[in-house]
């Protein structure tokens, strides 16, 4: 992966990381991200017309079929994680769906498209499975029975983080072959995709406008971080895949993974932090493998 590839992705992560940890602290729901939808399209208006500016008439029905889909799958990703965010912690959901999207896409690679693994990418699902095992409470959780409300909390993490993952995997390889094979530009497939989630969550706002109208009042500031700096972090992400395989920029992406465990666990206070980061590393390391072999 070329350097500058690696530094966009590096950069992304951090970005990444953060919005959620707000994401986490506002504990929102589909009007949350229908919030940060709204804010995303006022904010981010002057360089999507800029995009667009003349390349739009060129357009054809994959391509305008490409962003529907990507923006179907981002809802779709989004609720589940927010989802998840209220019913466990983030250091749980967040690792498991970051490191399940590349682990998902390999397994399906191995399965169903007869690619051949490496000793080294069966390393890396090792570790991915091992820091699995130390995010959802590691030896202490084998000993928890005597704690079965926090146990089936982390379960219900592992859950919405691994179809979370899902998700990300799904629209992961529509937007990678939107950008690298029919470059299309990356901020309009996240910008005009952002049109189609606002369509879709629309409907839950609209149902019981006085409890949007107070749930804005509570969670803005947060709506008003995510919605500005997420688009910046998956646009990185999507110019480094037309220079980078997206083989190797989607398990780059995990590095987000060690500043959530690192920053979430302190901000949020969430126990294990230690245990968890490192669980955290360990995926990192176990995606990165895996994408190596």
């Amino acid at each position: 992966m070329p350097l500058s590839a690696l530094a966009l992705v590096v950069l992304a992560g951090l970005i990444h990381a953060s919005w959620n940890i707000a994401a986490k602290k506002a504990g929102g729901d589909a009007r949350f991200a229908f919030f940060t939808s709204v804010v995303l399209m006022g904010v981010w208006a002057p360089v999507g017309l800029w995009a667009a500016w003349g390349v739009l008439p060129g357009w054809g029905w994959i391509e305008w079929s490409l962003v529907a889909l990507s923006g179907v799958l981002h809802v779709l990703y989004y609720v589940v994680l927010l989802r998840g965010y209220r019913k466990a912690d983030l250091t749980v959901v967040y690792p498991l769906a970051r490191g399940s999207g590349p682990l998902l896409s390999s397994m399906v690679a191995i399965v169903l498209l007869g690619e051949q693994i490496s000793a080294l990418g069966l390393a890396g699902i090792v570790g991915v499975v091992g820091g699995v095992f130390l995010i959802a409470g590691g030896p202490g959780l084998l000993r928890a029975a005597h704690d079965p409300a926090q146990r089936q909390r982390v379960h219900k993490g592992m859950a919405y983080g691994l179809l979370t993952g899902a998700f990300i995997a799904s629209y992961t390889v529509v937007d990678g072959y939107a950008v690298k094979f029919l470059l299309m530009s990356p901020i309009l497939v996240d910008y005009l995709g952002n049109f189609v989630r606002l369509a879709l969550l629309a409907p839950t706002v609209l149902r019981d406008r006085p409890a949007a109208r107070r749930l804005w009042r509570q969670q803005w500031k947060y709506a008003l971080l995510v919605g500005t700096i997420s688009p910046v972090s998956y646009v990185l992400v999507l110019y480094a895949m037309q220079v980078a395989p997206l083989s190797h920029v989607a398990p780059a992406r995990e590095v987000s993974m060690l500043f959530a465990a690192l920053i979430g666990g302190h901000l949020l206070g969430e126990g294990d932090r230690v245990q968890r980061a490192f669980g955290a590393a360990l995926i990192a390391v176990g995606v990165m493998a895996l994408a190596l072999g």
